[in-house]
């Protein structure tokens, strides 16, 4: 096996400094007896590309493993990524190997191209090439997709793998050492020890616990059905803590009491996991016991007894009240208004109302501000396309603002005539007053996007019920692709700029769910558009084919009333084609 380590500021062109997505390791290693020309370079550089026939195949994936590894700050979680090279006569042409790794919820990723040339189909020591990328730091329980594919790749299709790996918590024995999860108390053990004092009608209660090293601070509490008292205590370089608790008997109204400490750690802070122990007092008390005891039997008699004369002598009078109206899902608040550019291709009038629907849904039930060709035609008359998109695209690098992608049949089909397939006209773009927005779109934000050290601005989404992912072009392949409206949750958490997943919880949004936001008339009117054009995908399966435009069409479309003039020019714009990016 070639393990490769490699420096940490190889890689700061690709990470952020918040990021926790990086690499351990300070040597480079490409000495492997059979590899010549090894280098490693970024992903920014430009990419092999070579005729399906000419391509080597896809490389197997070997069986990853997490562990535990030490860097500067303390122990770490890594995860270790192995993939081997298939023996077979592709390997002639292989040049090398590009691995990606995307965090799904930061969308923080490494990618990293190797370049080197094989001249056996076989190592020296006769078993198949495998490369490895070792200590690869990650989060406890966060998700990462991984993706490898060899070099150079087919003009037409792909060979990658991918695979996600979802990182154990720290509740899981091999990851409870690493610093993140100290911090949240992983390892912390309070050995609570309570003592019971009893005097004439008073009770006191001594409670001792062991102090942790990264919690200060602590709670601790004791709650009865009759009261709640709970008292604040500081470390202060100790390493045993006590509290002692003082009340009357009168006060307690059974006889357990529930003893909390509560710590706040570094990282958790105000929603630490408590401890929390139960005490029968009444044992320190056998008189009393029977005392109350025999109080509380006595009182829950005569109040059985009382119920049962009450609706003996009385009956419920009817009730006249009609049925409350179901409440309407709650429409979420933001504490900013957010703001989204929807980047699509107008394939049919079924679709163009998914996406007018889509806009209502963002702007009526998530509240946020849609920027839509459709609905901007004043100033993209004023401006022209590529300025309209150009002023767009700054506003959005230079705020926390984002990107939808919405990928169909027409995307793909026009990324392919930008790469030097046919060229593609659809009866949408003739008919619109914008043309075709899409082709200008991708000339611009495709460079901007292949070049990126993080996907954050960017989100890449299709209807799964009228498109598909071989709909998404190849260039958004590395980064993570959602399914609407089966995940317009996390759509929108990318939208707000936040996490859904955090250490010890999860956060929900009310009301966009897959199967709740038809609830509200926007929802409704979204999944009814998309209900439409679905059933008329299935009654008509060439519907795609139907929609192109030949150049007769096109002649009578510029002679009759040049509507189509503007979309034909955008189509002629200098591109950047980048193949199975």
């Amino acid at each position: 096996m070639i393990l490769f380590c490699f420096f940490c500021f190889c890689f700061t062109a690709l990470l952020t400094v918040s990021s926790s997505l990086r690499i351990l390791g300070s040597s480079l290693d490409c000495k492997q007896p059979g590899l010549d020309h090894c280098k490693i370079n970024n992903c920014s550089e430009q990419r092999m590309v070579a005729r399906r026939e000419h391509a080597p195949i896809g490389p197997d994936w070997d069986p990853e493993h997490e562990e535990v590894g030490m860097d500067r700050h303390g122990l770490v979680p890594v995860m270790n990524v192995t993939w081997r090279i298939k023996a077979d006569a592709s390997i002639r042409t292989l040049n090398g190997s590009e691995l990606n790794i995307v965090e799904e919820n930061t969308n923080q990723s490494v990618c990293l191209q190797f370049s080197y040339s094989i001249k056996n189909l076989l190592n020296p020591n006769y078993s198949r090439w495998t490369f490895s990328l070792n200590e690869v730091v990650v989060e406890p329980g966060y998700t990462y997709m991984v993706s490898v594919f060899n070099l150079p790749q087919p003009e037409i299709g792909e060979y990658t793998i991918r695979k996600r790996i979802t990182i154990p918590g720290c509740g899981d024995k091999r990851i409870q050492k690493v610093q993140l999860c100290l911090e949240n108390g992983s390892l912390w053990e309070p050995n609570m020890s309570v003592l019971v004092n009893t005097k004439p009608k008073m009770l006191s209660i001594f409670v001792g616990f062991k102090a942790t090293q990264y919690s200060e601070r602590y709670q601790v509490s004791i709650q009865n059905s009759g009261f709640f008292y709970s008292m604040n205590v500081s470390k202060e370089n100790r390493t045993s803590l006590n509290v002692t608790f003082q009340f009357g008997l009168w006060q307690l109204s059974q006889c357990e009491m529930f003893i909390t400490i509560q710590p706040f750690f570094i990282r958790c802070k105000n929603e630490c996991l408590s401890h929390k122990e139960t005490i029968d007092y009444c044992t320190y008390y056998p008189l009393q016991t029977l005392i109350l005891g025999t109080t509380l039997g006595l009182l829950v008699i005569g109040s059985c007894l009382a119920c049962l004369l009450w609706r003996t002598f009385h009956k419920d009078p009817p009730n006249t009240s009609s049925s409350a109206d179901k409440d309407q899902p709650e429409v979420f608040q933001l504490q900013q208004r957010k703001r989204v550019l929807i980047i699509y291709s107008l394939d049919h009038a079924l679709y163009k109302n998914i996406i007018l629907k889509l806009c209502a849904f963002l702007a009526t039930k998530c509240g946020t501000e849609v920027v839509l060709d459709l609905l901007d035609s004043t100033r993209l008359g004023v401006l022209g396309s590529i300025q309209w998109l150009e002023w767009h695209k700054e506003q959005i690098e230079n705020s926390s603002d984002k990107i939808l992608i919405l990928c169909s049949r027409g995307v793909q089909a026009k990324w392919r005539a930008m790469c030097g397939d046919k060229q593609v006209f659809l009866r949408q773009d003739a008919c619109s007053f914008v043309g075709d927005m899409l082709t200008p779109s991708l000339s611009l934000l495709v460079p901007h996007f292949v070049r990126s050290t993080s996907f954050r601005k960017y989100i890449v989404a299709y209807f799964d019920d009228v498109c598909s992912e071989e709909d998404i072009p190849s260039p958004f392949n590395v980064t993570v692709r959602y399914k609407l409206m089966k995940q317009f949750e996390e759509v929108f958490f990318r939208i707000l700029d936040t996490e859904k997943h955090e250490p010890g919880r999860m956060k929900q949004i009310e009301g966009l769910s897959e199967d709740k936001y038809h609830q509200c008339p926007s929802g409704r009117a979204l999944r009814d558009a998309i209900q439409a054009f679905h059933a008329y995908q299935q009654e008509h399966p060439r519907w795609f084919e139907d929609e192109l435009m030949e150049s007769s069409e096109l002649e009578v479309e510029e002679n009759s009333d040049g509507i189509y003039g503007s979309a034909k020019t955008s189509t002629n714009l200098t591109t950047y084609c980048v193949h199975d990016s």
